[in-house]
Formats: structure tokens, sequence, C-alpha cells
């Protein structure tokens, strides 16, 4: 089985691309939708996050996620430290999910910190989704209704595009002019061959 991981800054269009590898039939792994998932369902991480936080860090079952944004954001060790009880839970939560998978030949991993959490280490190749900026922020403006500093206080928490490309076996354009489908199709017929 291949694995391929795709990623891309805020506003890229990385979640648009697994709707259509979705679509395609593919078996898409969301890692930031199943950290949320593990954060407020797995008791090790649950306990381990109440330790680094304090009990009232979970709200009614849930991780109160604006308290631990407003906590980490100005702290960087808190956020590593959190970091390093998520991280190591997600991979080991993809592991489980590959083995499940075992029998289709091209799964995808979604992740938007793939080269930060060490991610792609557990994937074959990596594809990083890049727009223009000014789209981006427009994207996420709409979507979050968010003003543009705070998504560009989010971007500069980001690698750049330029960062995600150097570090990418594979790239998509997403700028609404090049149709999207058609590199994808591309991508898969790349990823196949190459690991023929």
């Amino acid at each position: 089985m291949i694995s391929v991981g795709i990623t891309g800054g805020i506003g890229s269009g990385k979640t648009m691309v697994s709707y259509i590898l979705k679509a395609m039939g593919y078996p898409i792994y969301n890692a930031d939708l199943e950290a949320r998932l593990i954060i407020d369902t797995n008791p090790e991480v649950i306990e381990q996050i109440k330790l680094l936080f304090g009990n009232d860090i979970y709200v009614g079952g849930k991780l109160d996620r604006a308290k631990v944004s407003s906590l980490v954001f100005n702290d960087n060790s808190l956020l590593q430290s959190l970091n390093s009880i998520v991280h190591p839970a997600v991979a080991q939560h993809f592991n489980i999910w590959k083995k499940r998978h075992n029998n289709v030949k091209l799964t995808f991993k979604e992740a938007a910190i793939i080269f930060e959490s060490g991610a792609y280490k557990q994937v074959d190749a990596v594809v990083a989704v890049v727009a223009p900026q000014e789209l981006r922020i427009n994207r996420v403006c709409q979507r979050d209704g968010v003003t543009p500093e705070q998504v560009l206080q989010r971007m500069a928490n980001q690698l750049s595009d330029e960062e995600l490309v150097a570090k990418s076996d594979f790239v998509l354009i997403n700028d609404s002019i090049r149709l999207l489908l058609p590199q994808v199709t591309e991508l898969i017929s790349k990823v196949l061959k190459d690991n023929n």
C-alpha cells in the first residue's frame, strides 16, 4: 500500500483535494479531525492534557480549545508539551488505520502540519497544495468569519508555501485558474508509476 500525505497552509485547499480523492474512492485520513477526536476521547491523552493544563481544561467532556489556544499562543514550550502528547497518539492511530486499509493500493493522509509533526515519516510521498496568499486569506475570512489580520496571524505560525514546496514530492496549484481535478488525476498516475 502506498500512503501519500496532503499538506498545505490554511486556505490552500487541501481539504478540497481530499474531497476529490474521496469522491474517486480513495481512503482519506484527516489528521486534524482525528486529533480532535483523540483529544476528546482517548483516556490516556485526556489524563496527560489534564496534568499539563489542569482538570478544568475539559468542559462537558470536551477540551476547552479557546482556553488552550490562549495558553499556548505565547508559550512555545507549553505548545511543544501539548504536541508531544497529541502527535504520537495521532501517529499510532494512523498506523492502526493503515492496517485496516492494507488491501487498498493507495491511501491519503491530510495533515496541515505534516512536516512539523514528523507525520511525513509515515507516508511514502507528500503533496503540497498551494495558492496565492490573497486568495487564501479571502477563503479563510469567508469560511471562518475572521479578519484578514487573524488569518495572517495563523499563517505566520505555518510553513510558507516555498518551504512546503521545497520539502514536498508533488505540488498542486489551487489558484482558481487551473483546474484541480486534472492535477489530482496526474498526481495519482505519477504516484502509482513511481511506486511500481
